[in-house]
């Protein structure tokens, strides 16, 4: 039997939730700032959003993870509001780090904007970004109830 974290209700009607996330028995608990599964309703619209940096909307990269891990989650909640969505419509994270960076710092930018969300997500460390002044890029897919 699952047992039910918490419902999202990015929607139209708020009788009808369109995500839930799940943590079955059977398995370990979450190591981390995740939900096991994330369950989208049948009718929702998928929203995929490119890997986000930490560049500015001026096209700057600020210097150190901290800094552009903060820009990278403040990017994700602007394009997440662009669509009538908050964080906790996130279904799932990609999270990609430049290895020998501080993955604690992710992880500090991501609780100050999504809270206690818990999507689904996977991080990795990565040899590198395609430009060598990033060190962190996420990608997101949102859920929210189709117009």
């Amino acid at each position: 039997m699952a047992s039910i974290q918490y419902i999202s209700r990015c929607m139209q009607d708020a009788e009808s939730p369109v995500l839930s996330f799940e943590n079955p028995a059977g398995v370990h608990a979450p190591l981390g700032l995740y939900s096991h599964v994330a369950r989208v309703q049948a009718g929702t619209e998928l929203i995929y959003l490119s890997g986000q940096l930490g560049v500015r909307p001026d096209g700057s990269t600020p210097a150190g993870i901290d800094a552009q891990s903060d820009q990278v989650f403040a990017n994700i909640v602007q394009l997440a509001a662009s669509f009538g969505c908050r964080p906790t419509d996130i279904v799932k994270l990609t999270t990609y780090i430049v290895a020998g960076q501080d993955g604690d710092a992710v992880r500090r930018a991501r609780r100050k904007y999504l809270g206690d969300h818990r999507p689904a997500s996977t991080a990795v460390f990565v040899a590198g970004l395609m430009d060598p002044i990033w060190f962190v890029e996420v990608e997101v897919v949102l859920a929210r109830a189709a117009a």
